[in-house]
């Protein structure tokens, strides 16, 4: 069996520094945009952009002969904004401020590696539209943004709008484990417990949509890695033993839109007598 080589890992700030060195800088560019209504040139790399954003891709496309190609014109994009969202896709941060943004550019270069961290920027700036619109994104590409790195670095107060909503595209019983996994990196990252990084928002998972089977599981492994307050997990068997959805109101069971069906699900509206 070949063993695995040994991993030589450099600073990720003088790497970070390195790129930035190249933004917006002619030498070795290869493409060329004309930005705002001030048509400023901003020089880019087409091979950086494009694996980075899939707009970028789809307005790049295949580069064609030798040479700089003709500029791309992109005239209602604030050069600020366009040079903001450059940065970014350059070296992973950027400094924002709130007249640095501008929403239909960020909406149009959205991508489901990069709604997570343009959500976080709409919840730390007060961003109301950017955030409708992120939670939107996420809410039609639920399982593939879980699955991303920007997914587990999201605060609370970002979580907290995804948990709450009812069009998501994904099952309960995968939010939880998403939820479990944001949780355990807030904890490392932290160094606080799961359950107290988790306590912000795990009341917002709908443990009533879990099946038995799957509430007995997620019971033995909150007892081995706590993570949802023991009376959460009561309300849920509480609703399962009256056959009533609205038994407490501590376990929320409506169903999100990506919820599958199980068979307890049909008394889970019934309002309780």
């Amino acid at each position: 069996m070949e063993t695995p080589g040994l991993v030589v890992q450099g600073e990720a700030a003088s790497f970070s520094t390195a790129l930035r060195s190249l933004l917006n800088n002619p030498q070795y560019s290869d493409v060329c945009f004309v930005v705002g209504q001030e048509r400023q040139e901003v020089f880019a790399h087409r091979c950086l952009l494009a694996c980075r954003c899939n707009f970028f891709r789809g307005l790049l496309g295949p580069k064609l002969g030798p040479g700089m190609p003709s500029p791309v014109v992109l005239s209602t994009v604030p050069a600020e904004a366009f040079l903001a969202v450059l940065e970014f896709l350059y070296t992973n941060s950027v400094r924002l401020h709130r007249h640095s943004l501008c929403l239909e550019f960020v909406v149009k270069v959205m991508d489901v590696e990069m709604v997570c961290e343009a959500l976080q920027v709409a919840v730390t700036f007060g961003l109301g539209a950017l955030q409708e619109r992120c939670v939107a994104f996420i809410e039609a590409h639920s399982r593939e943004a879980l699955r991303t790195r920007g997914f587990l670095e999201l605060s609370a107060p970002a979580l907290l709008p995804l948990l709450r909503s009812d069009r998501l595209c994904v099952d309960e019983a995968e939010l939880v484990l998403a939820a479990r996994s944001w949780a355990r990196v807030g904890a490392a990252v932290l160094e606080r417990p799961v359950a107290e990084v988790a306590a912000p928002v795990v009341r917002e998972l709908r443990l009533a949509l879990l099946a038995p089977a799957e509430l007995s599981a997620l019971e033995e492994q909150n007892q081995r890695e706590p993570l949802i307050p023991v009376e959460q997990i009561v309300e849920a068997w509480k609703c399962h033993a009256l056959r009533r959805g609205d038994a407490t109101r501590g376990a929320p069971c409506r169903r999100r839109r990506g919820t599958l069906p199980r068979e307890h699900h049909g008394f889970l509206d019934l309002p309780l007598k």
